[in-house]
């Protein structure tokens, strides 16, 4: 059994034909790691890409910085930076076990970035409405950096407060949809 980890690649500016011709060598990219897969897919602004987020399952640290720096994307200048961390997964699921399936309502993800004590540790209510929830660690598990989440919600506003708002230096939320090859 390995580590789970969470990669954020953010798009750089002007990048976005690039990523298009990359797709298909992303998307193979990604086949190879269709078992460690736990959640994936673009971050978005309308129908722009901005971001490709992953979790998977992985043996130690350095693998999941090469499966993050391997990357067709990364390696051909797609990404202004890429944010890999150790994960846990508090669901205990995959994306693809999500009840509310790949379609229908509004899908985030939220990001905090810690600050202090742990917060957010346990599964939150409303459960059904989470596709991916855990703490974003330090490479050896010890040391809390944040929260990431993946879940539907009906505004941005909503999907931020899942976190507790004062207990982060900064919360992200970004629009996302699940990932993958089109089938």
């Amino acid at each position: 059994m390995g580590m789970e980890f969470f990669c954020y690649h953010r798009d750089r500016p002007g990048s976005a034909a690039l990523r298009a011709g990359l797709l298909e060598k992303h998307w193979s990219y990604m086949d190879r790691y269709a078992k460690e897969m736990i959640a994936r897919g673009p971050t978005l602004a309308g129908d722009t890409p901005t971001g490709s987020m992953h979790i998977v399952d992985l043996p130690d640290p350095a693998a999941a910085r090469a499966f993050a720096f391997d990357e067709p994307g990364f390696q051909a200048g797609v990404y202004r930076d890429v944010l890999v961390r150790r994960w846990r997964n508090l669901l205990g699921r995959t994306m693809w076990d999500f009840s509310g399936g790949r379609s229908g309502g509004n899908r985030y993800l939220v990001l905090g970035l810690g600050e202090g004590r742990a917060a957010d540790l346990a599964v939150p209510p409303h459960r059904d409405e989470l596709i991916a929830y855990g703490p974003l660690l330090s490479d050896d598990g010890a040391a809390w950096l944040g929260t990431a989440v993946l879940m539907r919600a009906p505004d941005p506003g909503a999907a931020r407060a899942v976190l507790t708002a004062e207990r982060y230096a900064d919360i992200e939320v970004h629009n996302w949809q699940f990932g993958g090859r089109p089938s």
